[in-house]
């Protein structure tokens, strides 16, 4: 589907959503207003690095890095877009410029950063896929997952609101060491294992991506609304 003929039918089965964020909500899907910020030195982002997190089906024709490149803004007002890569806890760049590129493939319940050149609200468009399983991985040394950090982007409609309720619908204790925010202000992580240590029990934002850190593998499907 395309921005323009992007359609949420609302219902009453599905309660409409409105946040600050700018988020619709329907039984259909979801329209997001995506605030990314530029690098200002700490007033409200240290480098530019936004974390962006897709409905599970993007709009129609948002398969690759170019894709959600050019969605942005292009060159005008991104620096790059990159994918963490599980098996290496590396990061894939695309730049879009005569650089070297990884143009990698846009997936389901995947997360991703942007370096962004300009302050933009990022309209984002798409629906959730309520049976497909994300495969969250635990570390193997580098065969699927290096350390068993994951980058997961949560469904808009997710039933929680704070760190805990996704520590614990993932599996709580027995399945997830933390879930880690990425401060923009900082670059820093704000992180909450569920445990007897120093802890963030963040707030959840739609249209963000979260660090989680697996003790086993999973196929994880999200409680929504």
């Amino acid at each position: 589907m395309s921005k323009r003929t992007f359609l949420g039918v609302m219902v009453v089965a599905l309660a409409v959503v409105l946040t600050a964020s700018g988020l619709l909500a329907s039984n259909m899907g979801f329209k997001l207003n995506r605030t990314l910020k530029k690098g200002d030195g700490g007033v409200t982002s240290l480098s530019g690095t936004n974390t962006i997190g897709l409905p599970f089906n993007q709009q129609s024709g948002m398969n690759k890095a170019h894709d959600l490149f050019n969605d942005i803004g292009g060159k005008a007002q991104v620096t790059s877009v990159k994918r963490f890569v599980k098996a290496s806890d590396q990061l894939q760049t695309y730049t879009g410029r005569n650089q070297v590129n990884v143009d990698f493939d846009i997936n389901k319940g995947e997360g991703y950063f942007a370096l962004m050149i300009n302050d933009i609200n990022y309209i984002v468009v798409g629906s959730h896929d309520p049976s497909f399983p994300v495969a969250l991985k635990k570390g193997d040394g580098g065969v699927n997952s290096l350390s068993g950090t994951n980058f997961f982007a949560m469904p808009y409609h997710f039933t929680g609101t704070k760190a805990n309720d996704l520590f614990n619908d993932i599996g709580g204790k027995a399945q997830v060491t933390s879930i880690k925010r990425f401060t923009i202000a900082s670059d820093q992580l704000q992180t909450y294992t569920g445990r007897n240590q120093v802890n963030v029990n963040f707030d959840l934002v739609p249209g963000e991506a979260y660090y989680i850190l697996m003790i086993n593998d999973i196929n994880y499907t999200p409680s929504h609304y």
